[in-house]
């Protein structure tokens, strides 16, 4: 039997999740937006409820085309709002469009958003060397300065708890746990 990390239990989406995409480290912008985004909307919820609307969300937010999310009007906010398929909480949607703007501003700064957000971890992904959940942070000191950056560049729902999840998601750390074959196989 294979083992993992124990936060995916025997759903089979977070299983698919956790197995392919959990802690990859991702350099494609679209990507990098998009897992920002949906970070974002799991504030105060789980991330089974978010991963489950994913697809809806992808949808709704043009693929989370930066540019295209950049230009969307208030009235297609004010109609995702109605969308039982979205979390309809209008801080979270209206943040998308926001981080959006944030994001080119990033980008026109720094070239890519990828070179600004990996240089928080200087380039490579953070090893967290974890032996089981209770040695998981919800925050670092990486994600504290990540959060107050993008805080000061004008993104929302960036708190050090989501830029943490975010950091774990994209694979600017390692934190499946040493007993999980994801580990080795993502391990630098």
């Amino acid at each position: 039997m294979t083992e993992r990390c124990w936060w995916p239990g025997n759903d089979p989406v977070y299983i698919d999740y956790h197995d392919k995409e959990w802690g990859v480290p991702v350099r494609d912008e679209r990507l990098l937006f998009e897992f920002l985004c949906l970070e974002g909307q799991q504030a105060g919820l789980s991330w089974i409820t978010v991963l489950k609307k994913r697809d809806h969300y992808r949808r709704c937010f043009k693929n989370f085309e930066v540019a295209s999310v950049a230009r969307m009007k208030d009235a297609t906010f004010e109609k995702l709002l109605l969308d039982p398929g979205l979390i309809r909480n209008r801080l979270k949607l209206f943040s998308i469009r926001s981080n959006a703007n944030a994001f080119q501003a990033v980008q026109k700064e720094h070239g890519s958003f990828d070179k600004y957000i990996w240089s928080f971890v200087n380039h490579a992904t953070i090893d967290g060397k974890r032996n089981n959940a209770q040695q998981v942070p919800a925050m670092t000191t990486e994600s504290d300065a990540m959060s107050k950056d993008l805080k000061k560049r004008g993104f929302k729902f960036v708190g050090s708890t989501i830029c943490y999840a975010f950091m774990q998601a994209a694979g600017l750390v390692n934190d499946h746990t040493g007993n999980c074959f994801r580990y080795r196989e993502l391990k630098n």
